[in-house]
């Protein structure tokens, strides 16, 4: 298993072999340095930390910047832990987009836009009532509970409520080109969250 942090830069297009128009979003990652080793003695699992973005120190608590200190690195932004295969990799180490050279395709983890507190046809899809005779029913819920029995409202009824800004998985994206001299990973499709928004790239599970 292979995991690095990165930022969504945007999306823009390019072409393939064939001269196919390929929509790809542009992720900058890393470079990213090893923080902390989890072991399984130690911790139960095996999992590395990894920061991202450089940070003044004096913006840290007392213990984050003793964190970074013991590990010998400068401060970070950004602290991740991925499930990495650490055999060869020490604490300092360095990783950037060439991690990715021979993957062929990723999980990307963000967190989506938030919308805010939405109604049931933006959020759910509903169709809406009739748009005639003053119903007056255009884009209500309508009736939501029973008459009877059992005279309540099921837990998970789609209504109004907050929507996005919610942690996303997107999986088996397609790795289209790698820039390793830039930092850069260019992925087939669309990936959730704004520009500029953290993103987790993780090797996607063989099937």
């Amino acid at each position: 298993m292979k995991g690095l942090i990165g930022k969504k830069l945007g999306m823009t297009q390019v072409y393939d072999e064939a001269g196919t128009m390929v929509p790809v979003t542009v992720i900058e990652a890393g470079p990213c340095v090893v923080v902390q080793q989890k072991t399984a003695d130690n911790d139960g699992y095996e999992a590395v930390q990894l920061g991202f973005e450089d940070q003044k120190e004096q913006r840290l608590t007392k213990p984050s910047q003793g964190h970074f200190k013991k590990a010998g690195v400068a401060a970070k932004r950004i602290l991740r832990e991925v499930p990495l295969d650490g055999d060869g990799i020490n604490i300092g180490d360095v990783l950037t987009a060439a991690l990715f050279e021979d993957v062929a395709h990723v999980d990307v983890i963000a967190t989506g836009k938030g919308r805010g507190y939405q109604g049931a046809v933006k959020r759910h899809g509903f169709s809406g009532g009739r748009a005639s005779h003053g119903s007056h029913m255009h884009r209500r819920v309508g009736s939501i509970g029973m008459c009877e029995h059992p005279a309540r409202v099921f837990k998970g009824k789609k209504m109004p409520g907050h929507m996005g800004n919610k942690r996303v998985t997107t999986q088996n994206l397609k790795i289209v080109q790698i820039r390793a001299e830039e930092n850069l990973i260019l992925l087939k499709g669309s990936v959730p969250g704004a520009n500029g928004g953290i993103v987790i790239l993780k090797e996607a599970l063989k099937k």
